[in-house]
Parts: C-alpha cells; structure tokens; sequence
C-alpha cells in the first residue's frame, strides 16, 4: 500500500472514532457550534485527500455529507434524528470504502452501491434550501426552521409560511409522501464494512503521539545514557566480576533502548522530497525548461530535526540547479543533448551518516566566470585568484553575496542562497562539497548526520582539558614516539606536516588552534606524539592531541548564546565523571587554522607536494604481532574498525569466545592459538587487542598481541603454495612478514559467525 494511502487511513480512522461520539453529543446538545465545526473539519479533510489520491467513490459520499454540514454550520438547518442517523450513516459507509481500500492494499473501494444514501442526503440538504417565512410583523423570527422532534415524536408547531412545508418524518418512521430512493442500511451488503467494534489494522499498527512528548523522551535517554557512562566508569574501577557482568547488561539495555527511541523520531527523507515534483515542474515552465526529476533512497531515515533543517536548504539547490545548471532546450540541442534536462535526487546511508546527492546533466559551473564575478565583486583579489585551484574556484558559490545571474528576478541574483545552504548544513554537524563537470553537469554531495542528540565521538586531552570529536570525521589515530618523531614530522615554510603513507598531511596542534597554554614535557619524559587524523570539506589533516582517551557515546548539549560565535565548538557533554567536555567542530578549527582555502599550512602542502610521487603499486596494510613477535599483515580495506577489550568481556556462547560489540555478540578468534604460538595467560583486567574484520553481514574479532603500524609500500607478496590460514609472505620494513588469508583463517578455525541484525523467533 501506498505510504500516503496508509497515512490517510490511520488519521480518517482516528477522525471517525471520534464522529460517532460528536454526533451523539451533538444530538443532545444541537447548538454547540465548536463540536459542529470539528465534525465539518474532519468530513471537509476525508473529502480533500480523496479528491487528492483519486478515490472517487468515497468523494462523492463524503462531499455530500459536507454540504449537509454546509447548511447546517451556517443555521439553515437544525440538527434532528433523521439527520442524525443520515449522518451516522454517512460514517459507517466512509469506514465501509476504507476497510475495503485497505484490505486491497489500497487497489479498491469495494463494490457497494451508495446511491441512495447521497440521494437522501442531497434531499434532507434541499429541504433546507427553501426560503424560510418572514417573521410576523410584531414577533421575532422563529428560531426553529425545520421542525424539531421531541422525545415523543410530536412536532412542534411549524411557523406560518406563505407555501405548505412538508415535515420530515422521525428516523424510525415511514418515508415522506413524496416519492424517494430507499434508505441505504447502516452496513451496506457488500461494502466490506467492519463490524461495529471492529477495529482498523492500519489504526491499530500505529499511535500519534506529540512531538513535545518525543523530544522529552530524548531527552531522558540522553540524561540515562549518561549515567550509564558515569555507573560504567564506576565500575571498571572496582574489579568486581558480578558487577561488570550486571553493567554489561544494562548497557546493552540502554544501547537497545537509545537505538529504539530514536527511531521513533526517524522520518523518511521522502517526507521533504514529495514536494520537488511540483517546484521542478512549475519552475521550468517559468524559466522556459523541461526538466524531469528522478528520485532515489525516498525510503532512508533522518531525525525528524535533521528532516527540518534540511527543508530549506535542498529546496533552494533543487531550484538552483533548474535556473542556473540546466540548460534551455535550444542550448541543449545545440550540445548535442536532450531537450529534457534530467534533476536527480539520491539519499544512502554510509558510515553512520546520510549522503545525499543532487545531480543536473546541465552545462556545470564555468570557473573562468565564476572567478571573473569573484574579482568583480571584490571577494577575492586578483592575486589570490591566480594561485587558486579549479575546487577552490568552484567553492567561490558558497560565499555571501556571490551570484553569476545578470539580472536580479524573483528567483536568483540577489547573492544569497549558497552561503546559507552550506552554513544551515554544517550547522548540524553536515558538509557540502561540489563535484563540477563542464558541459555535462552538477552534483552537491550532503554529508549529514543520522541524528543530533547521542553520536560516538572520541574523546581527548589536551592541556588538562577533555574535548570530544564526532567520529564521523575520524578517519584514523598515530602515535609517535621517540626517533619517529622528528623522522616522519617536518617543516615546510615553518608549517608542520606528517608524512602518512608517502602523502604530506598538515598538522594542526590543538592547544594552538584553541588558544591554550601548551603543555611542557618534563626532563625525563618520553617524547610521544598523538595524531588524530580527521577530514573537513574533504580535506585530510591531523589534530595533534596530549592524549586519546577512548571512544563513547555522548549527549550533545548545545552551547550558550553568549558562545554561539566560537566556531570551534559543535557543542558540550557531559562525562561518566559528571565534567563537562567540549566537543569540537572539525571544520571551524580547519578554517581557524588555515588548513582550507588560503591558510598558510593549506600553501606549505600544495608548495611541497609535488615533491611527492606516491607509487602506484603501494598496498595498504595493517600490522600486528601474534605469539610473541611474530609479525603477521593483512590488507586494510578489510579492516572495519580496531577495537580494545577487557579480558572480562569475554563471555562464552556456542562453545566459542565472544563479547557484547555494539549490540551484537562478536565472535573472538584468537591467532596466537590458530597460528601455533604461544597465547599468553590473561586476567580479567589485561586489554585485548582487536581486529574488527567485516563480510556478507557477519563480523569476527581477530585477537592480536600487539597492533604496530598501518602502511602503505611496495612489496611483492610471495605466494604460499596452498591458500589456507595464510596467503603469503612479504619482506615489509625490511622484515619478513607472513600476510594473513582471513576467510582461510575462519574456515580453518571453525568459528560460527553471527548475523548482523538477525533476530530469530524461540521455538515453542
């Protein structure tokens, strides 16, 4: 069924429900004006969305029920029995056509004949349309209209009239003299009508409840999520078994309970795309275009407040995209293309955010123009303009003020737009990046987060001070140490930068960026460098840090108004220890530190790296030790996520080891025991090094001893006669290394792999 079909159901059910009750008070109470416009409102609503879906059967009986409201919601008419069960009946054969729209997923209205019941409707409707008597000339007017009926079905004395007034007759009564179509009963044969208590499986899969009552509940989650972290860190700190096994638990409930909270704020993206068919449609037409809109991921999820803030912003790139990207069909003729420019739309999920895509198949964004307005409306000197990158041309749109139309219409060319798109975006913790073809087209890439209130983020110290980072603009952490320090980190033109796998990365440390006292390493100790390597607007550099900590899910706070106008800041949390964190903006520290267009570290890279040739034979690994020093790599691409347990996690379940990871149960493999070395004995408190591998929806823990570097060389992968647990060997950093045949590895050891997001039913 149709999701607007089921959406209409549930609100006309609910609206029904509560007719039969308006009618029955009304009954008793026929001048109550208020419950007379409820009930005109809700038959005026089933109405218009009939009209709107194409539901002709049950327009035509809700539109004559409204006109019969019509006459009495403006006093032509006075409510009495036989209206009432009109009416009443009326209700029953909207909820008849709707049970039978649903139980055809939405192909039928069902067979009934509903003829005579518009007929006596339209009747009892005209039989209020005739001209009432004048008052007589000494009296008041008559309140009474229509005759109304007492308890005893006697009538009370009509008013003198000019012509005879037929009166209608009681409910139960014989029809009127005059000749009309039978009385359509309550349950028409036929109409599939629910029994009278019989509830609508549409209505009963789903509730409204208030969004204020929502938004609280979030708010609890987050304030619970909270303790959670602070009774965790309590816990880890006493060592008691029985008590990490009962935290354990109740932080898979909270993880369970977040998780299902928040899908009740969920929305489909579908929501705010509904309404650029006709904003497509009509804005060619203005401009002289045919444009067709396609639209992909309609289905993907968003915070009802992520939904909101989005509205605006893709609203105006869609209309940007038809005025300024697609051509006319002339130009696209001409170009050799189709008359019809093709918009797209396309929203998927990827490492816990949303993408969403806009592409035009237009003639793109010229950067010869766009730099010549830049310079003519003074938003870059001539000297800037020529040492800028095409990209950075092309990201000239977003700021204030810039346009390219000639002409200022009721569409563009006032300057604003973009700016607001990417500051709305990155508001909510999003990114815009543009993808520029010339002469083929446009796509906007959106990067935005799945919600706002709880993210992982990773926590870290700098200067005595903690400061969270969203992990969604994590891309990997480095520790240096002692000789690896002043070997990989240099300087060019005063700016340090890291050299990551033959790329120069910048480095940004934070105490600076945040303008606080650095701290001093002492004497004796042991210089160490902590490098966490984050991307903004598409660009890579590295936040170095005192300290990192650990990752966790934190509850975000917005800041205060007196601090809206540090753009470093994404926001506060608050700590298992009741302190309050930071957490950083990711891209206003790339701006505050140069890092971006124009920057003194962004000229330093772009001057040194040519210098850099990286090879295009290089493989990426991972390495790590098992059984002592044995020295074992495997490719980082299958690598999802490097993890650290403690030894009292590990739980048992089908005979193997495994933890509680992210919800789920992760299998635990131990390389020690399946490469043949020696596993060292563990207690309850040593950390276990984990590698996260993940495929074909299932994921396996490979336990290691130590994980000692990810690198990107050329190697030659000697290979093993018979693929098994390993694939080969390779010398790498100038030692012999054994690369590691991971699906070899699982097979051999016989480990039963856990589907993601399975759930089975227990047997009876």
């Amino acid at each position: 069924m149709d999701e607007i079909v089921r959406d209409f159901l549930v609100e006309s059910h609910e609206g029904l429900d509560k007719l039969d009750r308006d009618f029955v008070e009304l009954e008793k109470n026929p001048d109550d004006a208020p419950r007379l416009n409820d009930i005109f409102r809700c038959i005026h609503t089933i109405k218009g969305t009939c009209g709107f879906l194409g539901l002709g059967k049950l327009e035509s009986v809700a539109h004559a029920g409204e006109s019969l409201l019509s006459r009495m919601r403006d006093g032509s008419l006075k409510l009495n029995p036989e209206i009432t069960s009109a009416l009443l009946s009326l209700v029953d054969a909207v909820r008849a056509i709707m049970g039978n729209i649903e139980s055809s997923d939405g192909a039928s209205e069902g067979d009934a004949d509903y003829t005579a019941l518009i007929a006596k409707l339209q009747r009892l409707m005209e039989g209020a349309a005739k001209p009432a008597a004048p008052p007589p000339p000494d009296g008041p007017m008559p309140e009474v209209m229509v005759p109304v009926y007492s308890a005893a079905n006697v009538p009370a004395p009509a008013p003198p009239a000019p012509a005879p007034v037929v009166a209608p007759a009681p409910a139960i009564a014989a029809p009127p003299p005059a000749p009309a179509p039978p009385e359509v009963p309550r349950h028409p044969q036929g109409g599939g009508a629910p029994e009278p208590h019989q509830e609508s499986a549409v209505s009963e899969s789903s509730i409204r409840v208030d969004v204020g009552l929502l938004d609280k509940l979030m708010n609890l989650v987050g304030e619970l999520v909270l303790a959670r972290n602070q009774v965790l860190q309590v816990s880890s700190r006493q060592g008691d078994t029985a008590l990490t096994a009962s935290m354990q638990r109740l932080n898979l409930i909270v993880t369970e309970l977040q998780e299902s909270v928040m899908k009740t704020r969920m929305q489909p993206i579908g929501n705010v795309w509904s309404k650029f068919p006709r904003i497509t449609r009509d804005l060619a037409l203005a401009v002289g275009k045919q444009v067709r809109i396609e639209m992909e991921g309609k289905e993907t999820e968003l915070d009802k407040t992520i939904i909101e803030a989005i509205k605006d912003p893709l609203t105006h790139i869609v209309r940007n995209s038809i005025d300024h990207g697609v051509e006319g069909p002339e130009e696209r003729i001409a170009a050799k293309k189709s008359p019809e420019g093709c918009l797209s739309l396309r929203a998927y999920h990827e490492g816990g955010q949303v993408n969403i895509e806009i592409t035009d198949d237009g003639r793109g964004i010229d950067p010869a123009r766009v730099l010549a307005k830049a310079v003519q409306k003074g938003l870059v000197t001539p000297e800037v303009a020529a040492r800028m990158s095409e990209r950075e041309v092309v990201g000239l749109i977003f700021l204030p003020g810039f346009s390219t139309a000639e002409k200022v219409t009721n569409i563009s060319g006032r300057g604003v737009g973009m700016d607001v798109v990417r500051s709305n975006i990155e508001r909510i913790g999003g990114m815009v990046d543009i993808q520029n073809r010339v002469g083929r087209g446009t796509t906007i890439k959106i990067k935005i987060p799945l919600t706002l209130a709880i993210i992982p983020a990773l926590v870290v110290t700098t200067s005595g001070d903690r400061y969270a980072l969203p992990q969604a603009s994590l891309l990997e952490l480095v520790r240096l140490e002692g000789d690896a320090v002043r070997r990989n980190i240099e300087f060019v033109q005063g700016a340090p930068v890291y050299r990551l796998r033959g790329n120069l990365l910048p480095l940004v440390y934070l105490s600076q960026a945040l303008g606080v006292p650095a701290t001093v390493p002492g004497d004796h100790d042991e210089v160490v460098v902590n490098i966490v390597v984050v991307e903004a607007d598409g660009r890579s550099f590295g936040l170095v840090v005192d300290t990192i900590n650990d990752t966790e899910e934190i509850v975000v706070k917005p800041l205060g108004k007196q601090l809206k106008g540090l753009n470093v800041y994404a926001g506060a949390t608050i700590m298992g220890d009741g302190q309050v964190a930071l957490i950083l903006d990711v891209l206003g520290l790339a701006v505050r530190a140069g890092v971006l267009t124009g920057g003194r570290v962004r000229n330093a890279v772009e001057a040194a790296q040519g210098a850099v040739q990286p090879s295009a034979q290089r493989h990426s690994m991972l390495l790590f030790t098992v059984g002592g020093s044995r020295r074992i790599a495997m490719p980082l691409t299958t690598v999802a996520r490097l993890e650290e347990f403690r030894s009292a996690q590990v739980e048992l379940a089908g005979g193997a080891e495994v933890v509680q990871y992210r919800g789920r149960l992760l299998p635990l493999l131990p390389l020690s025991n399946l490469l043949g070395g020696h596993a060292p004995e563990r207690r309850p408190e040593d950390p276990l090094q984990v590698v996260v591998y993940s495929a074909n929806g299932s994921s396996v823990g490979l336990v290691v001893d130590e994980i000692v570097d990810i690198i990107e060389d050329s190697f030659v992968i000697h290979r093993a006669r018979s693929r098994g647990i390993l694939a080969g060997s390779a010398v790498i950093q100038e030692k012999v290394t054994d690369i590691l045949d991971i699906p070899g590895a699982i097979s051999a050891a016989g480990l039963t792999l856990f589907e993601e997001n399975a759930e089975r039913e227990v047997p009876s």
